[in-house]
């Protein structure tokens, strides 16, 4: 459904999309995960043709997003991360208009898509109200039915659920999960619990650069022969992680908690083998009795930290 090739965004000597490749195919979930200020928004609108590529191509169903725009915007429905509502129109009101934008030309149709859409957002019942006195949820909710209208293909939501409460995020993501039976999805976030429950594949990016993609399971197992070992010792903090630095095959040390005492961190094997004897005897030695210590498979919060933790901070926005 979705192609894009070697796509580039620069804004004058600073690059914030750095020649970043992948395909969406028909039928899934996708979810493009990074940290904020990754460079999602940013493949998102040149995806949707708010933005232009300095380098690279999109096609959208074949369509280029550059060449043939009309044609290509046509298969997409899109939620920006501020979705742009007029707040002193009816949730009806809104929504004709939107249709009429989206050339659903006969006024009869145009009633048909918007209670349709009301009826797959859980709109039914707020079609009079004015868009001003809905809460945050409601109003995505309105941002994503006008994103339904004119039957796209391709539904591309930028974080849906930011500034939501608890149950309202429950709440989208129950939507975004039934909108993908019936359409592809492309879904931009930086929570790792939304993407790895709403999500078949995953897109990372960080600094700018796809850095991994795959299933969630797929991208833990590419680490996950690595091991992780989660280990709590006695001991100050310098003795215990200088212990754990001397046994070979062990790296990324990470301190995750701290107290009375006791020092809680992860390593990672990366010979693949299980090292929790050597740790165990290194720590003992050094003085750091073991009080716990678990070996197991990487999380996507685990594989997302160890792809991009590394990586440099996009090179933000030059001001005009």
């Amino acid at each position: 459904m979705i192609e894009v090739k070697h796509l580039t965004k620069r804004y004058g000597r600073r690059t914030a999309v750095d020649d970043v490749s992948f395909t969406v195919e028909d039928g899934c979930i996708y979810g493009l995960l990074g940290p904020n200020g990754a460079g999602k928004s940013t493949t998102m609108n040149i995806m949707t043709g708010f933005l232009s590529a300095t380098e690279g191509e999109v096609r959208i169903d074949g369509h280029d997003i550059a060449e043939e725009p009309l044609e290509a915007k046509a298969c997409i429905g899109y939620l920006p991360e501020q979705p742009p509502l007029y707040q002193d129109m009816t949730v009806e009101e809104y929504l004709l208009f939107v249709a009429e934008l989206k050339r659903v030309r006969k006024k009869g149709d145009r009633r048909v898509a918007v209670n349709k859409a009301c009826r797959r957002t859980g709109l039914v019942g707020m079609e009079k109200r004015l868009i001003r006195n809905l809460s945050k949820g409601y109003r995505q909710r309105v941002g994503i039915a006008a994103a339904l209208l004119g039957a796209p293909r391709i539904i591309i939501l930028d974080e849906p659920t930011v500034g939501l409460d608890p149950a309202q995020m429950i709440e989208i993501r129950a939507l975004i999960h039934d909108l993908g039976r019936t359409h592809t999805v492309i879904l931009s976030s930086h929570i790792l619990s939304e993407v790895q429950t709403v999500c078949d594949r995953v897109l990372i990016i960080a600094g700018g650069k796809l850095v991994a993609q795959g299933t969630p399971e797929e991208l833990a197992g590419k680490l996950a022969a690595r091991g992780i070992i989660s280990v709590t010792a006695q001991g100050t903090r310098e003795a215990v992680l200088a212990a754990a630095s001397g046994v070979e095959g062990l790296s990324d040390l990470r301190v995750t908690a701290e107290k009375s005492g006791e020092v809680s961190f992860t390593a990672v094997s990366t010979t693949g083998k299980d090292l929790r004897g050597a740790l165990s005897l290194a720590l003992a030695q050094a003085g750091c009795p073991v009080l716990s210590m678990n070996a197991g498979s990487m999380s996507l919060e685990d594989v997302f930290l160890q792809l991009t933790e590394h990586t440099g901070a996009p090179e933000q926005k030059e001001e005009a």
